[in-house]
């Protein structure tokens, strides 16, 4: 990971574009990890002292979305597909889908779903994130919007993931209302020498419609022509996950029966509140 510090974001610590979400300066600390100085961007602690002081490395997309699709992740989740599933373990280091986040912020997005929420204070200061955390859901500042766009973008379609409708159309309303900016540009040219490869959503050799047909390029090299998975739902919300059988619901984070939900029975929720209404009841074993 050192490696792509230093080609990818080394320049950005001071005056340049800051944390993912929030903009604020950082410094390195030994190989991998960093400070961020939150006088920098007004940034205030939530709750996590700890992870606020710190940086961390945010899967735009999220592990979940990129693993749960495939079977690896059903036979024992995230740990699993580490050991045992290539394609998952290039997806989930590929560098165009990292980004230098304050550790708490990284923490609290989790594997929420990004979205539109009504406008209200924040709870990290000047740090323009906001977060439903009933919902699932986080809306970034809007300095970073395309660009997760063009991640999403990209991340599906090389790899032959499924987006819902839903999620489609707000990536591509950003796309347009925010466009590709300098840095990105650079940061993309950074990532390709290292990596061989452009992100085409980036460098507009690529568009995204509704419904677009993805490339699969990031599985060929592994002789996969289509995602190596079982009959996945689609996803739509922030991944809480019922089982119609037993009626109980399991949150992606906190609820180690999460992953055993066999693919047949899984019914997709957005929230807790969706989930209840509908008569389930969340699993007893969740922390």
């Amino acid at each position: 990971m050192w490696g792509y510090n230093r080609l990818v974001d080394l320049d950005q610590t001071r005056g340049g574009e800051g944390t993912f979400y929030c903009g604020c300066d950082w410094r390195w600390v030994g190989e991998s990890g960093g400070r961020v100085d939150a006088s920098s961007c007004g940034y205030e602690v939530r709750a996590q002292e700890n992870r606020a002081e710190r940086t961390e490395w945010e899967h735009v997309v999220p592990a979940w979305v990129m693993g749960h699709q495939r079977q690896c992740w059903q036979d024992g989740g995230r740990r699993n597909c580490r050991s045992t599933d290539p394609v998952f373990q290039v997806m989930e280091a590929d560098p165009h889908n990292l980004v230098v986040s304050v550790g708490e912020a990284n923490a609290d997005r989790s594997n929420f779903e990004y979205g539109v929420l009504a406008d209200k204070p924040t709870p990290y200061g000047r740090c323009d994130l906001e977060v439903d955390f009933k919902q699932r859901v986080v809306e970034p500042r809007d300095a970073v919007k395309g660009q997760i766009a063009r991640i999403y973008f990209y991340i599906h379609d090389r790899y032959d993931l499924r987006m819902s409708r839903q999620q489609q159309q707000l990536m591509m309303a950003w796309h347009r209302q925010y466009p590709v900016t300098t840095w990105e540009r650079e940061r993309d040219a950074r990532i390709a020498r290292m990596v061989g490869h452009n992100n085409p959503f980036v460098t507009d050799e690529q568009q995204w419609t509704l419904g677009h047909k993805n490339t699969a390029e990031g599985l060929k090299s592994f002789g996969e022509t289509t995602l190596a998975s079982f009959d996945a739902p689609e996803v739509h919300g922030g991944g809480i996950r019922g089982n119609r059988n037993s009626k109980i619901y399991h949150l992606p984070e906190g609820c180690p029966s999460y992953d055993r939900v066999s693919p047949r029975n899984v019914i997709e929720f957005s929230s807790e509140s969706e989930a209840q209404s509908a008569g389930y009841r969340k699993a007893g074993n969740c922390r």
